[in-house]
Formats: C-alpha cells, sequence, structure tokens
C-alpha cells in the first residue's frame, strides 16, 4: 500500500497545496512552525479518522474559514488506485448547516467505520516518547489507534461501546439524583458488556503479540521488554459489585475504559518473572522507557503487516532529534522497508546513507 499524493485546503496552515511522495521514502525539511506535523496530521487523519493530537476537530480548520478538506490517493497490493477524502466543517457553511465531518471514498460518502482502515500508517512522533510514564487514557487511545485500522468489528464496538457509556452513565446519574429506577440500566448494562468484552479480547491479543515479537527483535537493546495488561474485566459480577459506588459516583466504574498498560523489563531473561521485573515507569531510566517505545513501534509495524499482509505508511514526526545516535540507528533500519514520510529541521541528524535515492519536500 502506497500513498501517491496528498491535496490539502484550508487544513491548518496550508491553504490548498499538493504534496506528491516518492513511494520509498520522503523527507519533509523546514524549520519549526512550517507545518511539517500539520501536512503528517493529514495523512493520519486518512488513516484514522481523527487527529493525533488536536483536542477539537474544528482546530484544524484554518483560521477564519469554514471548512477543511483532506484528500489523498493511494495504490494497494493488487494495483487498485482509491481516492480518500475527508471534509471537516465548523457546523456551517455558507449560512446553511453542515456536517462537522464527512468522509468519501472514490467520491461514495461514508461512515467513518467504513473509511478508516484503507489507508494504514504507524505513526512515531516526539510525544509517543511519553508513553510509558503519560497517563492510562493515552495508552488507551494508543490501543485504539492501532486496532480500529486492523479490525473493522473492533472499530464497531468500540464506538457502540463509547455511545453506551455515555447513556448508562445518564441513568446513573439520574438514580443518584432524581431516583430514576435502576431497570433503566438493563439495556446498557448488556450493549456495554458485548462490546467490552471483544475490546478486552482484541487489547489482549494485540498486547500478546506484541510480548512475542520481543524474541524477534534483531537488536540486543530491544531485548527484555514487555507488556502488562492491566484489564478492568466487564461483566455483569462486576457491574453488579460495583453498582452502589457506581451510583454514588453517577460513573461507570469497571471496562475496558479503565484498562491500563504497564511497560516493564528484566535484562535476565532467564529469569524472567514479575518478581525481577521492573516497572518503566517507575523505575527505568529515560533511556530503557524511549528504548521501550522504539521496541512498540517495531511491533506495530509487524502487526499491522501481518493481519493486513501489507506494510504500512511509517511516519517519523521530527523524532531525531530527541533520540541519541543508538536509537537513531534503530529507526534507520527500518527506514525504506516499508514507504516512509519523515519530518526533519536538520539533515545532519540523518545518516547521509539514508539520503539517497529520496525524494524531499522544502517547507519554509
Amino acid at each position: 500500500m502506497l500513498l501517491d499524493y496528498l491535496e490539502l485546503t484550508n487544513f491548518r496552515s496550508y491553504l490548498k497545496s499538493k504534496f506528491n511522495f516518492s513511494p520509498t521514502t520522503t523527507i519533509i525539511i523546514g524549520p519549526n512552525a512550517s507545518g511539517k506535523t500539520n501536512l503528517l496530521e493529514a495523512i493520519f487523519f486518512l488513516s484514522i479518522g481523527k487527529s493525533f493530537r488536536a483536542e477539537k476537530d474544528t482546530e484544524m480548520i484554518g483560521f477564519g474559514k469554514e471548512m477543511a478538506r483532506i484528500k489523498g490517493e493511494i495504490t494497494k497490493l493488487n494495483k487498485e488506485e482509491i481516492e480518500l477524502e475527508a471534509v471537516l466543517t465548523t457546523g456551517e457553511v455558507a449560512g446553511m448547516k453542515a456536517p462537522i465531518k464527512k468522509y468519501t471514498i472514490n467520491g461514495v460518502g461514508k461512515r467513518m467505520v467504513d473509511f478508516v482502515g484503507n489507508l494504514r500508517t504507524v505513526l512515531f512522533w516526539p510525544e509517543d516518547l511519553e508513553l510509558v510514564t503519560d497517563s492510562p487514557s493515552r495508552r488507551r487511545r494508543y490501543l485504539d489507534f492501532v486496532l480500529i485500522q486492523t479490525d473493522r468489528e473492533y472499530r464497531r464496538a468500540l464506538q457502540s461501546f463509547e455511545k453506551g457509556l455515555r447513556q448508562r452513565n445518564k441513568v446513573l446519574e439520574a438514580i443518584r439524583e432524581r431516583g430514576a429506577h435502576r431497570h433503566q440500566l438493563l439495556f446498557w448494562d448488556q450493549l456495554i458488556i458485548k462490546t467490552g468484552e471483544y475490546i478486552t479480547k482484541k487489547r489482549e491479543e494485540y498486547i500478546n503479540y506484541i510480548n512475542s515479537y520481543q524474541h524477534l527483535a534483531s537488536s540486543a537493546q530491544l531485548k527484555g521488554y514487555q507488556l502488562i495488561y492491566d484489564k478492568s474485566v466487564i461483566s455483569e459480577g462486576r457491574l453488579h459489585q460495583y453498582s452502589e459506588e457506581e451510583v454514588a459516583a453517577g460513573v461507570t466504574l469497571v471496562g475496558p475504559h479503565r484498562d491500563d498498560v504497564k511497560f516493564q523489563i528484566t535484562n535476565n531473561k532467564e529469569q524472567r518473572t514479575k518478581e525481577i521485573a521492573r516497572d518503566l515507569s517507575q523505575f527505568g531510566s529515560r533511556g530503557e522507557q524511549r528504548l521501550a517505545v522504539l521496541w512498540l513501534k517495531l511491533g506495530e509495524l509487524a502487526y499491522i503487516k501481518q493481519l493486513t499482509e501489507e506494510e504500512p505508511l511509517l511516519l517519523l514526526d521530527d523524532i531525531f532529534s530527541e533520540l541519541d545516535h543508538e536509537h537513531r540507528k534503530i529507526i534507520f533500519d527500518i527506514i525504506g522497508v516499508q514507504q516512509t514520510i519523515m519530518t526533519t529541521t536538520d539533515l545532519h541528524l540523518i545518516e547521509k546513507s539514508k539520503l539517497k535515492d529520496v525524494e524531499f519536500i522544502e517547507l519554509s
């Protein structure tokens, strides 16, 4: 799968621009605030249907504009060409109400659940280096970004679960504030149990894959890392167990929205037990934490390829300035294995051998 080109209209800092990409490696170079990350954000949006950094979709619409457009063409492994387009609006265009988001494939309107997963990407940007120490919600979001690209049923389950969770929380609040009847919870209980169980299952499968991938890691630096899935199991019994606490809090207290993932390491592979494994968020060095994220990203690349039988697009957003020489070398070894689009402010940070046979996009 290859991304051939990208067209942007009123997206962030771009009024109207078109970019063509190399089937191997494209380097986007420019100073800070020149729009490098904006460009990768647009590509990622075509992949996931949402931004990796904006809290609100309207943040991506150019200042003073009512709508933004992202259009790209991909070529699948079978040579099929697919045009993907996403339109964002402020909710009103030319004085008329308009949908906040609209997705099309080859000009035909699609639901988000059908749009996502046509362009598969692995993103690595500086904030990913905080995955180990950041909040559990950040790690759950990461899991969702991977799994919605590879599993259509996961996309549907996640959407249904989030809707059911919102409605169930409203009922819990009504029970607490107005004495509403508990029978109103039954439908939402069944919905979030069914969808929540599927979400948990797929997250667990992914984490198990990543843990097994460590044995295939080529670099000795990447040995010994492990993910621990701290899952919040959802079931009728668990919901009943926390029923009083949930009413008091007005929110659902069990389920995949409470999951977490912990990064661990042990340097003695003959004695890898929970007793001697170190929690990297508390007892890992900065270098170990960053290597853990590199290990995770390599596993993510392999996972998507295995499930889809296509190489995902690798997006690298100015991470070389955040990594030391040894860590950069691990990244350099995978550049060119799949289509890669990377940004940098300084070409000196990239090995000269990687500057051959690449295309450049210069921003000012």
